[in-house]
């Protein structure tokens, strides 16, 4: 049963083609919102927290502050309404899941940014 449901998601699922970004990478997500008749594209930029699940059921989790608040907002990798993603800038972290961002302020929630 479980192969069927991998097998369908792959065949008639259409993927988007995104660059390749992992935890710790500053990224802007473009999307569409739709307000009664009339469609606009905004975009969220923010550090990636996390990246869970794979093939259609992916999703990312994204952390910005907004003023002195957090907002975290969860990405799924095949939504319609994404148009495209920027990597902004490469983090080195040493984990997939950098939850312990979430508590840090001031210097201490910078990331480092990876040499190419």
């Amino acid at each position: 049963m479980e192969s069927l449901v991998k097998f369908v998601q792959d065949e008639f699922v259409t993927k988007k083609e995104f660059p390749e970004f992992g935890a710790g990478d500053t990224i802007t997500v473009f999307y569409e919102i739709k307000e009664g008749s009339k469609t606009r594209t905004q975009f969220f930029r923010g550090v990636v927290i996390q990246r869970r699940g794979s093939g259609s059921s992916e999703t990312f989790t994204i952390r910005k502050m907004s003023g002195s608040i957090g907002v975290e907002r969860i990405f799924p990798i095949n939504l319609p309404a994404l148009q495209k993603i920027e990597v902004n800038k490469r983090g080195k972290v040493r984990r997939a899941r950098i939850y312990y961002f979430r508590g840090l302020t001031g210097k201490k929630a910078r990331i480092t940014e990876r040499r190419r």
